[in-house]
């Protein structure tokens, strides 16, 4: 499990507080939901999309 901020800080190669703003704007969406929570908690099975661009978090290998 990863906290979505992490998640889109490693996918994005972007800083936390850049991946702070994307949430808090609601730009991302989780499994087609529009997610604001930067400590929403992923599994392998979550979908994260931004603006269009889908990521499947089982994907990446996360640490």
């Amino acid at each position: 499990m990863i906290e979505l901020q992490q998640f889109l800080k490693i996918v994005l190669n972007i800083s936390g507080g850049e991946a702070k703003h994307i949430i808090q704007e609601g730009l991302v969406m989780v499994n087609g939901q529009v997610e604001t929570r930067r400590s929403k908690k992923l599994s392998g099975d979550d979908v994260v999309e931004i603006e269009g661009q889908k990521y499947k978090v089982s994907d990446f290998p996360l640490k």
